[in-house]
């Protein structure tokens, strides 16, 4: 039974540019062959059971020739199920797509194209280069840059230089002095505007511009390497005017988020959508518990209660998530009262037909106590994770409160993450690692184990609220900025006004 291939095209690096055809195809795929150019996150698209090939080429190093590649598409394709070939910008645009789907085609192995985003015309719009506009270039040429073995770029290079359009190189850092010195004995002025963009639309992009005459001599004092797109024509010189990406506040900075895998995704994207390069190290891991049979026993009799406290998300999820399970709905609450700790827990409980009776001023357990005023006889009901912080519970009880604490989940150290850690403090291109309670800390801190704790000097440390700073001037840690409002959006904004200082 034949399987079918797809050949989709990945973007040219930000993740958020591929296509939602080719998300569709990666979450239904039993086999990813993917190559050095296709974001790796990505691949987190892909069912965890999909085994995934990585085919890459940098330089002149490649994990397999193109032959083998091809080969390996046909196999696969023999033993049936759906193959995602996930090739960098868009799978025939210098992508040697083309190849691929030919050799498909005479194994008669059923296949399709989902284009992709090219870098040809993603880089120059992330430097603010537009590669066609109504003053400067009517017509657009893309070409290719990668000199062959001999040596030579076999080129009409007469008519590159007279005609008038844009002209985008790919693949042609290198042979970058050939390709303007071809040029200008073709005819083309010296002075025609230039610029080169480098790892474009991902948070290392790097762009400069200059003339044909001295782009290369540019590029070259820049150190700017591959993956590089080269744009020459009127165009270029619109790039200082026009440049947004790497404007936004946080461009260039490279920020650790230690929430757990589940919950990281909102902070990482308020993070990445400033500029920032995302390093996600879910130091902690949310587990279920095996079975549930206290919460059931007290949702059952819920309405009993005169008030119920959820202090996090994942409270929510698991509390209402049993109820679900028994059969019951929010009615169940009957007249029992809700608070939440914080904006996002109340929006949780919101998304689930629940309206929190109280959200505290401040994000934290102490403020809940002062909020509730007296409770003395009140009957509360507390689910929440296994090891929590007991000041919350004690706090109830000394106020005369009668107390039901029922663990819904537990928080573990998560240490999967960490030789990529490493690796990226080792290399010092860390600016900041942020923390978003005390279990991220003391996780950190278990998940961290037997690494150098040296490789943590000189990086900056954000918390969400004193809670959390408390934990990390007990560890020994003095972070750099606290959270003015205890919230993911107040942590973001602590970043911003922290870097800004700086």
């Amino acid at each position: 039974m034949k399987g079918k291939v797809y050949l989709v095209g990945a973007g040219p690096g930000d993740a958020g540019l591929l296509t939602i055809k080719g998300a569709e195809c990666l979450r239904v795929a039993d086999y990813v062959v993917y190559d050095a150019l296709a974001n790796a996150d990505l691949l987190a698209l892909a069912p965890g059971v999909a085994k995934k090939i990585y085919v890459g080429k940098r330089g002149a190093v490649h994990a397999l020739e193109q032959e083998e590649i091809n080969g390996l598409l046909v196999r696969l394709g023999r033993k049936g199920g759906t193959v995602v070939r996930l090739k960098g910008g868009d799978p025939f645009i210098f992508g040697r797509g083309g190849e691929e789907a030919r050799e498909l085609a005479a194994a008669k192995i059923p296949f399709e194209i989902v284009p992709g985003v090219s870098s040809a015309v993603a880089a120059p719009a992330y430097a603010g280069i537009p590669v066609t506009d109504r003053s400067f270039a009517p017509m657009v040429t893309f070409v290719t840059g990668h000199m062959k073995k001999d040596g030579e770029l076999n080129l009409p290079w007469a008519s590159l230089a007279s005609g008038g359009g844009t002209i985008v190189f790919l693949m042609g850092v290198s042979s970058l002095p050939v390709i303007s010195a071809k040029l200008m004995a073709a005819g083309l002025s010296g002075s025609t505007p230039a610029a080169i963009v480098s790892n474009g639309t991902t948070p290392r992009q790097r762009s400069l511009s200059g003339k044909l005459s001295n782009i290369a001599e540019l590029a070259g004092k820049a150190n700017i390497k591959a993956p590089a797109v080269t744009v020459v024509g009127g165009v270029a010189g619109l790039r200082e005017k026009l440049a947004w990406f790497e404007k936004r506040p946080l461009f260039g900075k490279k920020i650790v988020v230690t929430r757990s895998r589940e919950q990281a995704s909102a902070l990482a994207r308020q993070l990445s959508d400033l500029g920032a390069e995302v390093v996600i190290f879910p130091s902690i891991k949310i587990e279920q518990l095996k079975s549930f049979p206290a919460l059931d026993k007290e949702i059952k009799g819920l309405g009993g209660y005169n008030w119920v406290i959820f202090t996090s998300t994942n409270g929510v999820e698991v509390f209402f998530n049993r109820l679900k399970k028994l059969g019951l709905d929010a009615r169940r609450f009957g007249s029992a009262k809700v608070v939440a700790i914080g904006p996002a827990t109340a929006e949780a409980l919101r998304a689930r037909g629940v309206e929190a009776d109280l959200v505290p001023g401040k994000y934290v357990s102490e403020e809940i106590l002062k909020a509730l005023g007296k409770v003395k006889g009140l009957k509360i009901l507390l689910p929440r994770a296994a090891a929590a912080r007991d000041m919350l519970n004690a706090g109830l009880k000394k106020a005369g409160a009668l107390v039901t604490e029922i663990p819904t989940y537990n928080t573990l150290p998560d240490r999967g993450n960490l030789p990529e850690l490493c690796r990226h403090l080792e290399e010092g291109t860390v600016s900041l690692i942020t923390f978003t309670s005390s279990s991220t800390v003391t996780g950190f801190l278990e998940s961290f184990k037997g690494a150098d704790k040296k490789l943590l000097k000189g990086v900056a440390i954000g918390s969400i609220g004193p809670v959390t700073s408390g934990t990390l001037k007990a560890a020994g840690f003095k972070p750099d900025f606290e959270a003015k409002e205890y919230t993911i959006p107040g942590l973001v904004e602590g970043a911003l006004k922290y870097f800004k200082k700086r």
